[in-house]
């Protein structure tokens, strides 16, 4: 028996030819898309940092951070003593002017009573020139004096009103509404703003996001306005889709190399996103859907030329040659324009 097998298969190898095998690559349908692929960081479209403009100790905070806040609300109280004090000490000045004034007016009426007549300085009095001429420079004197009064008087409103936004300004309130984002300050501390106007808080709207992108200085001609973009983050396999609004025209040198800033936005009603979040993004330049598409690597021994040759494997195990029009290509995938159809299994190697 071992003999007889054995006999069957030397006549096989002997008279019998054998079928190459091909490797091949099946044609399907599919999407692609040819995108320059970067590294972004997620910030929020709008946000503002509040801060004090009076000196003071931090006497409360009335919120923390990830607190949502209304526009105008109350999110810190600085100690209000010394800007009241200040207040008052200004309205004592203005009402001792006022006062001052008053007097000087009165004094200036009595005045102008006892030497005219008839509106005429000294008409009709009995009185010496020298003593009429005295009259008339006292007279002069206080009407002086009430004039230089008055304009204490308006430079004492002004302090006023600054003290009384100083004591307004005792109470921190939220510019816009938003999410607390950070916090910079504590409860007790100091605040100078003899120094700087020290930042007490940040709000920004979390409901939207800008993604900053640098890109190349290599790819940056590629970009435009209005193209589709989108990203992921990491351990999220979801996707983000925005439209290029803004290229930064000021680039930035990262290790002797020249990028751009290129900009978009996206929504961010889930709350899923958060700030310095690190977006790969692919920035899509051109993209067709539902199209016949081959593995790159069953065209890759061949020229950039958009027309070339393949083989195709038929059902009867027969190759055919055939040529096709590629489109869009990029590692993947290329996209077949014409040549063959679905299914079809484009050999690669024997």
């Amino acid at each position: 028996m071992a003999a007889f097998i054995a006999s069957i298969l030397w006549y096989e190898l002997l008279f019998c030819k054998t079928r190459p095998v091909y490797a091949t690559a099946v044609v399907e349908r599919g999407d692609i898309e040819r995108s320059i692929e970067a590294t972004g960081v997620l910030q929020p479209i709008k946000y503002v940092d509040v801060g004090s403009h009076v000196s003071g100790r931090v006497k409360s905070l009335k919120v923390k951070c990830g607190d949502l806040v209304t526009k105008n609300q109350l999110i810190a109280e600085i100690d209000s003593v010394p800007a009241n004090t200040e207040l008052i000490a200004a309205n004592a000045v203005l009402e001792n002017l006022t006062s001052q004034r008053s007097v000087k007016q009165a004094q200036l009426m009595s005045a102008k009573l006892k030497t005219t007549c008839n509106g005429e300085f000294c008409a009709g009095k009995n009185m010496p020139d020298a003593e009429c001429n005295i009259l008339r420079i006292n007279y002069d004197i206080m009407s002086a004096d009430i004039a230089s009064l008055s304009v204490q008087i308006k430079q004492a409103l002004s302090v006023v009103e600054r003290a009384k936004v100083n004591l307004e300004n005792t109470l921190i309130t939220a510019p816009m509404a938003g999410e607390v984002v950070s916090m910079s300050i504590m409860e007790g501390q100091i605040l100078n703003v003899n120094k700087n106007i020290p930042d007490v808080l940040r709000i920004a709207d979390t409901t939207a996001f800008t993604v900053w992108v640098q890109i190349p200085e290599a790819d940056i001609l590629r970009v435009k306005i209005g193209q589709n973009a989108y990203f992921t983050v990491l351990g999220h396999s979801k996707s983000w889709n925005g439209k290029i609004r803004q290229v930064l025209p000021t680039p930035e040198l990262i290790d002797n190399a020249v990028f751009y800033n290129v900009l978009f936005d996206v929504p961010n009603i889930e709350h899923e996103l958060r700030i310095q979040m690190t977006a790969r993004v692919s920035l899509v330049l051109e993209q067709v859907k539902d199209t016949l598409l081959i593995p790159v690597s069953a065209i890759d021994h061949v020229s950039g030329s958009p027309e070339i040759e393949v083989q195709v494997l038929q059902a009867n195990g027969r190759v055919e040659p055939r040529f096709i029009r590629i489109g869009i290509k990029n590692g993947i995938s290329a996209e077949i324009k014409s040549g063959v159809k679905e299914k079809d299994k484009i050999v690669i190697s024997e």
